[in-house]
């Protein structure tokens, strides 16, 4: 599953580099851009890497900051280069990094809505200590549980994607790994992540969940 996920970037690539820049996205322009800037800024860090950083738009609000920007989706990678800003991009797997091929270690890593998977999730949070300063955090923002459970169980497992609301450029959307609150939460204690805080922004025109952001400390 996790390599259909990637296949599914591939191809959508250049819609959503269009998606992003052209603020299609309602709730990332209302709720959870700033959301995860300000999450970031609140660890005052030196240092920090954008894992998924899809073309580069966070690498870029996080002025100050000496950012990486890593993905494994080529295309991705140029359309973030190509905009400038300052960063450091690289195109990496999940994989790679919990090989520890990155060589570098940071005060933060940033997953911004780019947690899909399961094995490759499961190896990035193993592989922490090797990309983390000591002290560092490793925040993620994702969709909410609750809100993105829809009518399904509320039970970790695979779920089709799904394309609604973006524009026709996207074909093929990639299956995603639900997981619980409890599920996230126990992700971040099995791997020697302190659960720092979690956040929930909201949307401003709903009230409800926009998104889940978690802030686990490396012992």
């Amino acid at each position: 599953m996790d390599t259909k996920i990637i296949d599914s970037w591939q191809k959508n690539a250049a819609p959503w580099v269009s998606a992003v820049r052209e603020g299609e996205i309602e709730s990332r322009i209302l709720a959870t851009n700033q959301a995860i800037v300000d999450a970031v800024r609140s660890r005052q860090p030196s240092t920090g890497i954008d894992i998924g950083c899809g073309e580069g738009w966070l690498v870029r609000a996080l002025d100050g900051v000496a950012m990486t920007g890593v993905d494994v989706v080529p295309g991705l990678i140029d359309a973030a280069r190509a905009a400038g800003g300052g960063g450091d991009y690289r195109v990496l797997s999940y994989e790679d990094i919990a090989e520890g091929r990155l060589e570098r270690t940071f005060d933060v890593a940033i997953c911004n809505f780019s947690l899909l998977g399961k094995e490759s999730v499961d190896g990035l949070f193993r592989a922490a200590p090797a990309y983390l300063r000591p002290g560092g955090a490793l925040i993620v923002q994702t969709m909410h549980p609750v809100a993105a459970c829809g009518d399904a169980p509320y039970l970790d497992g695979w779920r089709q994607g799904s394309w609604a609301g973006f524009n026709p450029g996207f074909t093929d959307p990639p299956p995603w790994y639900f997981r619980t609150l409890a599920s996230w939460i126990r992700l971040y204690r099995d791997h020697g992540l302190q659960l720092q805080e979690v956040r929930e922004p909201l949307h401003p025109k709903t009230g409800k969940p926009a998104s889940l952001i978690l802030i686990g400390q490396l012992a």
